[in-house]
This record gives structure tokens, sequence and C-alpha cells, in this order.
């Protein structure tokens, strides 16, 4: 153990959280970095409104009781994306964007932006799933031709800003492991390369990063390493050993602050001994995923035990929470009170959510309420729970509240559930439902579909504004809807496609609409959660038991198809995306919750059928998002998982074809359970990574329809005729025709139409062209 570890740390602070939202309260920094995008702003105009939120968020954390000068308030800020804030950091910037770097090595902010959105013909850093949870990271590149080196300030300016606001704030950063073990191979390195080769090249860097920290005043510097955690495609003896590598060589560091090793999602596990043995003087515990370790001695570490849940917004039991501290602490070190993770994953403030009502609103915390529990806890084992008592009182009454609720345990649908066979699981052969079909539908060889919603704008977002203040007639809305709906079936029939959406006018949100229609459910107001980038959602709140009360969807499929002869798809979220992209109760098993969702659209599908409707995608995105970090917890989910998706749509007829889509997943991981799902048709994101994942669906011997995306949506990027067409042969190399369908990564909520109209004539006219060769 080092001797900064033993005569020189500062004392870690009693309470502190891992992390906080950086979008901001109101997505100031999503208006912000969206305007200079546009070209409306200047980029000294941007970095102004990122300064005014982070001391705000300073403040707001300092006014919630955590310290301004012990190191309690973390910073954590970024722009877009935290992996890609190291990748510039460490100078890892691909070769196609390298004319961006200025002499000194670094990025202005649009070369920055570049990195995540592409330009021209250079596409954006692939984007994927961060652990399991809804937040998407940029995948950095690295390869032989990366040379690492200190090439951005921002992380320690940061730091400095703070402190001469008056707030001794703790820097935080990703740790190397992640950093590389998450990174994939740059085009230019060879099919076996492997980023963590790397390591020793990039140690030395964060060996200089720690010395400017240092140098800038602070006495604490966070390095999250979430990877310990996982399962992950490498030898785990290999990522010990690095990890041992890593930590000792910091530790060693004779020029640098404390270091507080962050490692949630799940437990350590037998990373936790190297890590106290390496000479950090902290490390962090998620303990809401994880459990108290046994037979470790943590004497000569502070543990940060992750009591308060930073997954979730429920109220902590606090009572239960002070019992593990407490358990903690007899294994040895000195224990701080945490969140479980950073609390990037929940909304700001219940402020402003009281038409949730007041009994709902007891029993949740989100961002500022679980900093107020940090604290509520440290002041427990610091002075006592007589120093808190009324706080302990009300959480015990908010608690047994919520667990006496009659909407929590509803006999209908506990029967109902009861009631499931293993043949409500099934439907006939794929050969039986695929001559149904085909007679049916006579579709051609590579057809052509959308994933479901088009661009919602600013009309659309004004009249349901409008409509959800009253200022707007039922009738009027509909009617405006209506007019939208339209307009995307006439747009659809002029390009060409084979299969037609409405485009979703009506919804706010694939999760959200549900959650207004099902019983069981509430949504916030302002309960924003940063995806990615600028990109926010309103995660639902899952309280009760599920039930559906009326059709959801019908009437407006129903529409949509009587304006076309050409087939019209109706549009589901399935089970486990409304669970995933939901805050979902925690007090039973999240297959059963599952359960409750599928069998309310099982009954949605039979109505859809009853209107007509012939084609119905089920949109399972985030299939892989769930998946548990353990390898040996990952088979119990994808039971659930799959049996809950197969019990939404087994009921269907044979002729009734369903679609599903999966989009920024692993799916060489769950190849399986994509098979298990059964859906006649499964569309995938694959234009990022040029169909990289579709030798694994031919090796795997899938026999169903697949639909890899040929446009990546997230990007304001066109693609030319030339590329999609490129990517349609790459993919017939590994799906016949037959099976092959051609679509966009996802939907295009999120696009303009300009760009929209442009991508998919380039895609049908690649179509045309594969079809003709």
């Amino acid at each position: 153990m080092s001797d900064i570890a033993v005569a020189h740390a500062p004392a870690f602070p009693g309470g502190t959280i891992l992390g906080y939202p950086r979008i901001g309260r109101m997505r100031e920094l999503k208006k912000a970095i969206e305007s200079f995008w546009k070209g409306v702003t200047s980029a000294e105009e941007l970095e102004a409104a990122a300064k005014d939120l982070r001391l705000a968020t300073y403040a707001r954390l300092a006014e919630l009781g955590l310290g301004k000068g012990d190191a309690s308030i973390p910073s954590n800020f970024s722009f877009y994306d935290h992996m890609l804030d190291a990748a510039v950091t460490f100078g890892a910037i691909p070769a196609r964007f390298e004319g961006l770097r200025a002499a000194d090595g670094s990025l202005d902010l649009a070369g920055y932006s570049t990195l995540a959105r592409g330009q021209g013909d250079d596409a954006p850093l692939e984007m994927t799933k961060w652990f399991d949870s809804n937040y998407h990271y940029l995948v950095p590149e690295i390869g032989p031709e990366t040379t690492f080196a200190l090439s951005s300030t921002r992380w320690v300016d940061q730091f400095a800003e703070a402190k001469i606001a008056g707030y001794l704030t703790r820097p935080v950063i990703t740790g190397p492991l992640t950093f590389l073990y998450l990174a994939k191979a740059s085009d230019e390195a060879g099919e076996d390369y492997r980023p963590i080769d790397r390591l020793g090249d990039l140690i030395p860097v964060y060996v200089e990063l720690l010395a400017a920290f240092k140098a800038a005043g602070a006495t604490w510097v966070q390095i999250d390493e979430p990877i310990l955690v996982a399962d992950i495609d490498a030898d785990r003896s290999e990522v010990l050993a690095n990890a041992a590598t890593v930590y000792q060589a910091l530790s060693s560091a004779t020029d640098r602050p404390a270091i507080f090793v962050a490692a949630p999602y799940n437990d350590l596990g037998d990373a936790l001994p190297v890590l106290v043995e390496s000479g950090v003087e902290a490390v962090s515990l998620d303990l809401v995923r994880g459990s108290v370790p046994s037979g470790v001695n943590l004497s000569g570490v502070t543990v940060v035990a992750g009591v308060v849940d930073g997954h979730n917004i429920w109220r902590t039991d606090l009572d239960q929470a002070l019992r593990t501290a407490d358990a903690v602490a007899a294994l040895g070190g000195a224990v701080a009170i945490s969140s479980s993770t950073s609390l990037l994953h929940v909304p700001h403030t219940l402020a402003g959510e009281e038409h949730l009502g007041s009994e709902l609103l007891s029993w949740l915390a989100f961002a500022d309420e679980k900093v107020a529990e940090v604290v509520t806890l440290a002041t427990a084992r610091a002075e006592g729970e007589e120093a808190v008592a009324d706080a302990l009182a009300a959480t015990r009454e908010a608690l047994a509240a919520r667990a006496a609720h009659p909407g929590t345990h509803r006999a209908e649908v506990r029967e109902a559930l009861a009631a499931v066979t293993p043949e409500d699981l099934d439907r006939p052969a794929y050969s039986v439902r695929a001559a149904a079909q085909d007679a049916r539908f006579g579709l051609p060889e590579l057809a052509t579909t959308t994933i479901g919603s088009f661009p919602q704008t600013p009309e659309i977002r004004r009249a349901r504004a409008a409509w959800a203040k009253g200022n707007l007639s039922d009738a009027d809305y509909e009617n405006a809807m209506k007019d939208e709906i339209a307009q995307v079936v006439r747009l659809q029939e002029d390009l060409g496609l084979d299969v037609l959406v409405h485009g979703e006018a009506e919804r706010n949100d694939m999760v959200q609409y549900f959650a207004e229609l099902l019983d069981g459910f509430d949504v916030t107001v302002n309960g924003w959660v940063q995806s990615y980038g600028s990109r926010c959602t309103r995660p639902s709140i899952l309280w009760g038991d599920v039930a559906r009360p009326e059709p959801m969807t019908v009437r407006w499929a129903q529409y949509a198809q009587s304006l076309t002869d050409k087939p019209m798809k109706g549009m589901l979220t399935g089970p486990v995306t409304i669970l995933a992209w939901s805050f979902v109760r925690d007090d039973q098993p999240l297959g059963d919750t599952a359960s409750q969702v599928a069998l309310a659209l099982r009954e949605e599908i039979a109505d859809l059928e009853a209107a007509g409707i012939g084609i119905i995608q089920v949109d399972e995105p985030a299939l892989r998002e769930l998946l548990p970090l353990k390898k040996a917890d990952q088979p119990a989910y994808l039971e659930w998982s799959v049996n809950s998706f197969r019990l939404a749509t087994s009921g269907a007829k044979d002729d009734t074809q369903v679609h599903t889509h999966l989009c920024y997943s692993e799916f060489g991981e769950i190849i399986d359970a994509i098979d298990g799902l059964n859906a006649d048709v499964t569309s995938i994101e694959a234009a990022r990574s040029r169909m990289e994942v579709l030798p694994a669906i031919k090796n795997h011997g899938y026999e169903r329809q697949i639909g890899p995306g040929v446009w990546d949506i997230h990007s304001p990027r066109v693609p030319s005729t030339q590329e999609v067409t490129e990517l349609l042969a790459l993919a017939k190399e590994s799906i016949p025709g037959k099976q092959l369908w051609v679509n966009p990564d996802c939907g295009l909520k999120t696009r303009g139409y300009d760009e929209t109209i442009a991508s998919l004539r380039h895609m049908m006219a690649a179509t045309q062209a594969v079809r003709s060769a």
C-alpha cells in the first residue's frame, strides 16, 4: 500500500453521491447544445450556458447538505458522453477525424460534436448501451495507430472553475479498464486486435492527468470502473491482473490526489480484494444490486457504501440501509454513505410533480431526494439515529402505506396470470405461418418498411400541448393527428414502401403512451433522464398491478389502414422494453410484472386482428438492456423476458405477421433469446457497425426474417444510395434475399422531414438496385 494511503490521504466525506444528472432540470444543456448544432448560438455561448449549469448544480448539492469543501460534491459534467470525453482527453481520435484536431491535438466543441454525430461521409462513433441501463455511450475506436496523450484539459479546467467558485469538488473520470475493455478495434487494426492490449501505453497518461488534478488542488479523484462488476469476453484472471497493474501503478504515483475507485451496477466480487490491496484510498460497493462481502479485510480503505438506489426512484428503506452500512463497517475500514450508482439514471427532483398525488409522491425519491437520504443516513451514523428520528419515522410510514395500497395487488390480474399455460406461449411452426402470411400479403424479396415513428414536428407537439392544457378540443386534436397520419401514409405510398406505418403522431413516447392508458402506471411532467447526448426520456412509473381498461392503438391503426391498400403495421411496445424504460416497482420479481404487461398486450393484439390489422410489430429494443451483468444470472432473465414476449404475441393467428425490433445490443450474446422470441420478422440496428452482427445470425442458422438497419437514424447524416447499396450487399452475404427486409435502424421520431425523405428515397433506390442485380 502506498505511503499516501497510509499517511497523507484526506478524510473521505461521510456522505456523497457517485454523480448527478448533467442535462439540467429543465433540459438546459439539451437546449443549449442543440442550438449550437443548428448554428443559432456560438461555441462561446454554449460554454457559458454549460458553466452556469455546472455552478447551479454545485450550489444545489451544497444546499441539499453535501459539503462545499470536503470533495463530497462530484463534478461529472459532460457535453455529450463520458466515454467520448475520455477518448478526447486521451487523444483517441479515429483517423477519419484526424483533420479536426488543432495543432496541440485538442478538439473544439464542433469537432467533439462531429465524433458523436458524424459529418458527410464520415460515420460517427458507434453507440451502444451502458451496462444494464438505458443510457447509451459512444464506443471509442482504438488501434495501433492511436497515440495516447493528454489532449484535453477540460476535466481539470472544470475542477478549477468549481474551486474558484468556492466548491472543492471531486472530479469523476472514466477508468482505463472500462475505457479500453469497452472500446472497439479501429478500422486500421487487424481482426484480432484488442484495445486492452494498449493498457501499458495509457497508464502514464492517467498518471499525468492525476498530477494535473493535484496541481489544480484536487484532494480526491473518482475513477469509474464498472467493467469490474461485469462478466465480459475476457478471461477473469486477465481482468483482475490488469486491475492490479493499473491501480498499483496509479497508487504508486508520487504526485496525485487520493483515489476513489467506483464500481457500480453489481457486486465487485473477486475484484474487491485486488483494489483493496492495490493502495487506492477508497472503493465503492453497489449494495443495491450487490451484497455485503464476506471474508474480506477492509481495514486501511474507506468503503463507500452504495445503499441509496441510484438505478430506481423508490424511497430508501433507511432502517435497512443503516443495517447494511453497519454490516460493512464490521469488515474493517471506514464507511461512507453513498448512492449505489451515479444519479444520472434518475430525474432531478420531485418538485413540480404534485399531480402524482401526495401518496405516490411519498413513495418516491428522485436525485435531489436521494441526496437528502444520503445526508440523513450520514448524519445518523455520525450523530446517532435520534438526530434524524423524524426522517426515519416518515420513511417507515410511507413504506407501510405503499405495501398496503390496493392497487399493488389486484385479484383479477393475479388470477389471469395464474391461469396462463405453456400452450399460451407458443404458435404453430414457422413454416406454417410463413405460408399463410405469403398467401395473405404476397410481399416481394427485400420487402421495405420503417420501424414505426415518423418525425414529431413542432406542429404535432404544439397540438398535443394545447390538447393537454385544454386549449384544443378532443375532436380538433383527433383531426390534427388524423391529418398527420394521412400525410405520412401518402408519403410512404409515394416512396413505394411495401409495408406502411401510421407514424405514431399521437404518441408522446413509445412507453409513456401506453403507461397513460394502462392501470398501474403514472407519468411525470419533468422527470427527464438522459438517454444519449441531448436525447432525453421521461420514464413512466410502474407502481402497481397492470391491467388494460380499453383498447389503446386500434382506432389509429384502423384509420391508417383505411387510407391504403398496402399492409399497415399495428405498433406496440413490448413488455421488456416497457419495464426497461420505466421505473418499475421493486416489491415483486420483474418477470411477474413483465407477464402482467404481456397479458395486456395480448388483449390489444387480439383487438388489432379483429380490426383487420394483419402485421403487428411488438418492439423490444431493450431486450439486451436488462441482461444481468453476471453470466450466472442471465439464463433466468432470458427465460422470463422471452416468455413475456411470447405470452404477448402467441395468441396471434397464423396469417398475422408478428414483427419485433431490437436496437443497440450485442446481438451475438443473446442470439438464442432472439430466436426464442419466435417473431416472424426481426429488425435490428446494424448500420453503424456495418452489418457486423449478421455473420453470427447466419452461423446460428436463423430461419425467420431479418431486417438489419441500413440507415443510422441517430445521426443527422443522410446516407447516400451507394452507402445503403453497399450495406444491403453486405447483408445479402449472410441473409438470403427472401429472408431479408430493408429498413432504417430505428424509428424516425427524432429526425426532420427533409433528411427523412432524402434518406428513404436513397433506401428505396438502393433496394431497387440490389433487387435488380
